[in-house]
């Protein structure tokens, strides 16, 4: 069945030129032009049918080219390739799937070679080309070479798309942490990534142990900080050797099953898995609205991961609110420098120095200062622990086993771990 008749549409100019006279044959190839326009036009319609249609000019020259090619046998040239390639990166920039691209190049086909008579003027008598065989050999020829070309194409613009799209996200997310950037161009340069700026956001950050963050783990944790929030609102990317991960606030969706609560708590869930390597420390801030509310919370997140570090915190996620008591003993940094000078430093003449009784003293606090459990955690005995404590009262006139002085010890402790003492020296200024 042939296509039906209809307005023409451009599948590529003409292979006739004006000129005051009709040469031989110039009706034929009229009516093989009117012909290629007719295959366009119905192949662009039942090519991605359910999407509307592919606009027939994509086919761009490919019709007559395929013609000759039933024609004469003649293999395409590269300009005609590389023609076939840029129609690729068109449908590409004009949304179209690959899927639907092919499909109207291989639909065009078929439907051209039921037209190839009519098209090329050979309805009657012996046509003077190639035998049907050699034609059908030529054109199959073409149109694997023009497919691949329009693959080609499409990939090619698909990949710079990506390459574009990523180095937008990438300055969007340096702008929102900054915080120093106009808010309504943030605003606006947030709205195709599906971010609304009015509602809040924190931020978390994901630093690995001892080595770069790696960049395979960026689409998997995207995907299941996506899945577990509900929400498209989420920005994933690497800053200074951690993985930023930008997310609405809120509760998860996989709370009420009993799954993670919270984005901290997703982030490490994805990265616990053993083939994400171990160990990640994930440290979560407040959420804030706005804009700036976003620069606000990474500088929480990034706070609380400095403190994390220095304190030597265990728990693989640390949220900026739990982390608010070091945040005051460090907001007074003279006054936290003179306790730890008055209380601990005297530790510094004790035989090896005071890094196995400062050692002593962390453990006994987190052991809930029990010393049983101290000794276990230090792999000492307990007479050995009892002896590290009285020495510590001895040197520093202040007794950790002493509720009434045991605050007073541990805040230095706190507040050493915050200053790198006794590796660092404590800054000038105190008595």
């Amino acid at each position: 069945m042939r296509a039906n008749t209809g307005p023409a549409v451009a599948a590529g100019p003409p292979r006739t030129g004006p000129g005051p006279a009709a040469p031989a044959g110039a009706g034929h190839r009229r009516a093989g032009d009117d012909r290629l326009r007719e295959v366009a036009r119905e192949a662009g319609r039942e090519a991605g049918r359910e999407a509307g249609g592919v606009p027939p000019e994509l086919l761009g020259d490919f019709l007559s080219v395929l013609t000759d090619a039933a024609a004469t046998g003649r293999v395409p040239e590269a300009a005609e390739l590389d023609a076939v390639g840029s129609n690729g990166r068109r449908a590409a920039e004009l949304g179209v799937s690959a899927g639907n691209a092919v499909q109207l190049y291989l639909s065009a086909a078929w439907r051209l070679w039921r037209e190839l008579p009519a098209v090329t003027g050979t309805t009657q008598g012996p046509s003077p080309g190639p035998s049907t065989a050699a034609a059908a050999e030529a054109v199959m020829r073409t149109l694997d070479r023009a497919v691949a070309g329009l693959a080609d194409g499409y990939t090619a613009a698909r990949r710079d798309m990506v390459r574009h799209e990523e180095t937008q996200r990438r300055e969007l997310i340096d702008d929102l942490l900054r915080g120093d950037g106009d808010v309504g161009a943030l605003v606006a340069r947030a709205e195709p990534f599906g971010m609304d700026m009015g509602q809040p956001h924190q931020v978390a950050l994901a630093a690995p142990d001892g080595r770069p963050a790696a960049e395979t783990v960026l689409g998997g944790l995207e995907r299941a900080v996506v899945q577990g929030i509900g929400d498209r609102d989420v920005l994933v990317a690497t800053k200074d050797g951690c993985v930023v991960v930008v997310a609405p606030a809120g509760p998860t969706r996989t709370r009420e099953h009993g799954g993670p609560d919270g984005l901290g708590d997703l982030m490490h869930a994805e990265l616990a898995r053993p083939a994400r390597g171990a160990p990640w420390r994930i440290t979560v801030g407040r959420a804030h609205p706005g804009a700036y509310g976003i620069a606000r919370s990474y500088e929480e997140a990034r706070e609380a991961l400095t403190m994390a570090t220095r304190l030597r915190l265990d728990a693989p996620v640390l949220r900026a609110e739990d982390l608010l008591i070091y945040r005051v003993l460090l907001r007074d940094q003279p006054a936290i420098t003179d306790l730890v000078h008055a209380v601990l430093h005297p530790l510094s003449r004790a035989r090896g120095g005071p890094d196995p009784l400062l050692a002593t003293l962390d453990a006994y606090f987190a052991a809930g200062c029990v010393v049983t459990d101290t000794a276990r955690r230090l792999h000492l005995s307990v007479r050995a622990v009892t002896y590290r404590l009285e020495r510590i009262a001895e040197l520093t006139g202040h007794d950790p086993t002493d509720p009434g002085q045991r605050f007073t010890v541990h805040a230095a402790v706190l507040g050493a771990r915050l200053l790198g003492w006794p590796h660092r020296e404590l800054p000038r200024g105190h008595p």
